[in-house]
């Protein structure tokens, strides 16, 4: 008699289709979200950060900084606010996926009768929940500190949709980071690295006339968080015309944010899936 070994992942066929990874995925991010129940301290950190950087900046250095275009700088700075949160939220998705792996979670969702997109799907849709509370949270501190939504209801909807999108591609872009690398503190101190200059690069915070040399403004213009925060600023009333800047990126800020989502995406959602299959944990 010959006895056949197989590991549990490969003695499990998951089962194919897009509807069925959706499913699946719904599945994995209820289990994502009855963390917030558990660990309720993961998710009043989440928001204490974006309290504290919107009055760090409206009431430490918003009497240093004029935004230019007669728009009052409390309501230039919380669209940048919500456009660095946002961002900085994705890393929850790599951290969380990292976390897993150690502990041999992963493994575990292997060996089910699951699409091997599911735990991806589940980790990003359950992250899009930390950023809709987040920005609740935000714009409830920034109505405190004298922002307003001035354009009509649509449009303020639009940009709060933006934002979500935009989070959610770079979510995508985290999953794959943590992925491939072998810890929650390698995931944090990449992102960091990549995510911090990237946000500070940008017009999240300082008007883009305030940056000197052509090749940094340049740097600015075309930086995917400028254009987010400029589209949101538009969206939200927040900002004056005409554009800070003639470049594309600037002009369509929408376009151009969605552009590089629709990227991020096609990218780094086929790049995950496989990092998935041939990733485990040690």
């Amino acid at each position: 008699m010959t006895t056949l070994h197989t590991t549990p992942a490969e003695s499990a066929v998951p089962p194919k289709g897009r509807g069925q990874a959706l499913t699946d995925g719904w599945v994995v991010a209820q289990r994502n979200l009855i963390k917030i129940k558990r660990v309720p301290e993961v998710l009043v950190f989440v928001l204490i950060s974006p309290i504290m950087f919107v009055l760090l900046f409206a009431y430490v250095f918003g009497g240093a900084i004029d935004p230019g275009d007669g728009t009052d700088y409390k309501e230039f700075l919380v669209a940048g606010i919500f456009a660095q949160t946002v961002v900085f939220g994705a890393t929850f998705t790599g951290a969380g996926l990292a976390e897993d792996m150690q502990k041999g979670i992963i493994d575990r969702f292997r060996s089910l009768p699951m699409s091997r997109a599911a735990v991806l799907v589940g980790r990003t849709t359950s992250d899009v929940v930390y950023n809709v509370l987040s920005l609740i949270i935000m714009a409830l501190t920034g109505l405190l500190v004298g922002w307003r939504i001035r354009e009509g209801v649509l449009d303020a909807a639009l940009g709060f949709g933006l934002l979500l999108v935009f989070a959610y591609a770079i979510s995508w872009i985290m999953a794959y980071v943590g992925l491939l690398v072998p810890s929650v503190d390698v995931v944090n101190n990449a992102s960091f690295v990549v995510i911090f200059p990237m946000t500070f690069l940008s017009n999240a915070f300082v008007p883009l006339k305030d940056f000197d040399g052509a090749v940094l403004q340049a740097i600015v213009e075309w930086n995917p968080v400028s254009s987010l925060t400029q589209a949101c600023r538009e969206l939200f009333g927040n900002t004056t015309k005409p554009p800070p800047s003639d470049a594309w990126s600037m002009t369509h800020p929408a376009i151009y944010t969605l552009l590089w989502a629709v990227l991020f995406v096609v990218v780094f959602v086929p790049l995950s899936v496989r990092q998935y299959r041939r990733s485990t944990s040690k």
